[in-house]
């Protein structure tokens, strides 16, 4: 089983400031096998992590995070971008075209864009669900999107969502695959994956949104 963090942003997010090389760094600290930079509406960081990992034990996945009109969506192995503000049904074909696949971020957290807390899943061809999104406060929308995904049989993935390189694994998935990204996409297909981490400590968050949006002010 390999260790996977699917859902990491970079200083090419609007609100993240974290660089590739100290993602890495982190990943490698916590044996992290497979990583996907997902930022927001761009697949730019994804091009530089794959770049950077090109001659190290860590596979990047491509991907991006997409904002739908109804909610955010991964497209999972895309690495090239999908146009914002589609409809959901839409941003799904437009994934599935470029080969990826669709996994719906924190499905049930509105105050985060998740999808379906506006969507019906039975109105969407997807592919995968975050069961474990470290960035909660009480944990309710993860059970709520762990019941989804065994009644449904929905594959169950795990991600930090880390906005700051320091959060990186803090939730992640354990992946039955090989260390390629057609063996991944398959193994998330198949239903291979497990959800597994801690929520990323909301102290430790409040303090690096404190610094990010306060004192940056004042610098």
């Amino acid at each position: 089983m390999l260790k996977m963090d699917s859902h990491i942003h970079s200083e090419y997010s609007p609100d993240s400031n974290s660089k590739i090389d100290d993602i890495l760094k982190v990943a490698e600290s916590r044996n992290i096998d497979i990583i996907a930079i997902s930022d927001h509406n761009t697949v730019d960081g994804t091009s530089e992590v794959i770049k950077k990992t090109r001659n190290t034990d860590i596979l990047a996945i491509p991907s991006i995070e997409i904002s739908s009109t109804q909610g955010h969506i991964l497209g999972f192995g895309c690495e090239e971008n999908v146009p914002r503000d589609l409809t959901p049904q839409d941003t799904i074909e437009r994934i599935h075209d470029l080969g990826g696949l669709a996994i719906i971020p924190h499905p049930y957290c509105f105050y985060r864009h998740g999808l379906l807390c506006k969507e019906d899943y039975d109105d969407l061809k997807i592919d995968a669900i975050e069961t474990k999104n470290a960035r909660f406060i009480l944990g309710y929308c993860n059970r709520k999107a762990k019941k989804l995904s065994k009644k449904e049989i929905i594959p169950a993935l795990g991600a930090s969502d880390a906005h700051y390189y320091k959060f990186v694994g803090d939730c992640f998935s354990l992946i039955d695959c090989e260390k390629d990204i057609d063996s991944v996409l398959k193994a998330i297909k198949k239903n291979k994956t497990e959800a597994h981490g801690k929520g990323t400590s909301n102290i430790l968050l409040s303090k690096y949104l404190f610094e990010k949006n306060i004192l940056k002010k004042f610098d």
